[in-house]
């Protein structure tokens, strides 16, 4: 009896040792299974914050992302505290930039994100865990963590720790540090979910414009049409670009502008809409201060007078010098007026006068971050288009410009650029030789141009202005 529990007693503990090993991965074995995953993946859909220590104050965001097979992409961010959303797409049309709340969009071809990483994308985080072959891994309650280099556009981010999930190796928490071991970018996810299944337009342009335009800002495309339709005003003049009647067209990045408006409103396009990537602006002496590109740029502004209002000019920033820094296009018709019955002529010189005598809503807002042997030289107050604008100047070891502005009317941009992740909002580069960054925060637009200011240069002093008040 005693030999026979000695034996038994033997066989349970190799039967522990090998249930033990057998259930236990090592680093390998979870890297040859997220190979297999990410060749497998059709779909996801994750919900999370994401929290970026780079300001004085910690910000928090709200995180959703979706993705589909082949190339289909949708990230949403939201600052809930001050209920504004941006939204990074990609479909078959190319890749889009919209920013609801301002009624604005740019769309440009690019191979984004494939050409660079995204702390809140499974692809990205699962491609630098199989690249690491340094990569360090630990597990930490039901996760997996690999420590690992990490790979995106801020050069401040070196290392990041990915937590994923035992049970099917979703994303759980990511954390990105400086060279320092400082954590600059938490995300930490709520919700992840495999071969998630979208609705055919779910990654529609218009659609993601006009289901996130929050209460009070302009009507969406389709309210437009409905609105001009309502009215039957044959008053209703159209600018130059095609005049069609399809305001999805404009919002797409064509060169068709639509009717809208009440009573005879209408909305005229710039005629020359060939323009700059990056609309800037003229200083007082007339020296164009925007990028020249080649890009073309529709701008549409929408009139609301009565009786055959028109809007006889629509911004066209960044065309080159103008009288006294003001930029313009020219709408169809003499003169630059919009077909209409004199008084709604009158009427529409009367509005481009008040826009233009309008005083700035907010205050001078100075990036935290200035580059070694650069200084600022001075400030000044312009006008794009119908929009007041401030810019300020730097000169030194690098020259660059920062116009701010707060922007009423309605732009959608084709520009040969690229998206640049700021962390706290979403960028768009474009030039070759005079490089011009374009960002929204606070309902304020900014735009940084420069012949010779370095890219990480460019994005420092973008993310310094986070957290800025106007002074």
């Amino acid at each position: 009896m005693r030999r026979i529990s000695l034996v038994l007693a033997a066989i349970m503990v190799v039967t522990l040792v090998l249930a033990a090993c057998g259930g236990k991965k090592d680093a390998a074995a979870v890297v040859k299974e997220l190979d297999q995953v990410v060749g497998k993946l059709d779909s996801y859909q994750g919900t999370g914050r994401m929290t970026l220590h780079t300001g004085q104050q910690p910000q928090e965001y709200a995180v959703e992302v979706w993705y589909q097979q082949p190339s289909f992409y949708r990230i949403k961010l939201t600052n809930e505290k001050q209920d504004i959303t941006q939204i990074v797409l990609r479909n078959n049309d190319g890749v889009f930039v919209l920013t609801p709340h301002l009624n604005k969009s740019f769309r440009f071809q690019s191979n984004w994100p494939e050409n660079q990483g995204q702390v809140y994308l499974y692809q990205s985080l699962a491609d630098s865990i199989l690249a690491d072959k340094e990569r360090q891994f630990t597990e930490d309650n039901g996760a997996y963590v690999f420590d690992v280099a990490a790979n995106y556009q801020n050069s401040a981010l070196v290392r990041q720790k990915i937590w994923l999930d035992q049970k099917n190796l979703a994303p759980k928490q990511v954390k990105v540090s400086d060279a320092n071991a400082n954590v600059l970018v938490e995300v930490e996810f709520s919700n992840f979910e495999f071969s998630k299944k979208f609705d055919s337009d779910s990654f529609d342009m218009q659609r993601n414009m006009t289901s996130m335009t929050l209460p009070g800002t302009m009507p969406t495309a389709k309210q437009e049409t409905q609105g001009a339709a309502k009215a039957g005003d044959s008053q209703t003049a159209a600018g130059t670009g095609g005049g069609a009647a399809d305001a999805g067209k404009s919002a797409a990045g064509s060169h068709d502008t639509a009717a809208t408006g009440k009573s005879g409103s209408a909305s005229s396009t710039a005629a020359g809409a060939s323009q700059t990537a990056a609309p800037g602006a003229t200083d007082k002496g007339g020296t164009a201060t925007g990028t020249s590109t080649g890009t073309t740029v529709t701008q549409s502004t929408t009139g609301t007078a009565a009786q055959g209002t028109a809007q006889g000019t629509t911004p066209a920033a960044g065309a080159g010098a103008a009288d006294k820094g003001t930029v313009t296009g020219t709408a169809a018709g003499a003169s630059g007026t919009a077909a209409g019955t004199g008084s709604g002529t009158a009427a529409a010189n009367g509005q481009q006068q008040a826009a233009e005598a309008k005083e700035l809503d907010f205050g001078i807002i100075t990036p935290t971050h200035t580059p070694a042997g650069v200084k600022q030289q001075q400030i000044s107050q312009i006008t794009v288009g119908q929009e007041k604008a401030l810019l300020l100047r730097y000169s030194g070891k690098y020259n660059y410009t920062l116009m701010e502005l707060k922007p009423e009317a309605r732009e959608t941009y084709l520009v040969p650029g690229d998206i640049v992740d700021l962390g706290y909002t979403i960028a768009v580069l474009s030039g070759e030789q005079k490089k011009t960054l374009i960002w929204t925060h606070d309902g304020v637009e900014y735009r940084l141009s420069s012949a010779d200011l370095p890219d990480d240069e460019m994005f420092k002093i973008a993310q310094s202005v986070q957290g800025q008040l106007g002074k």
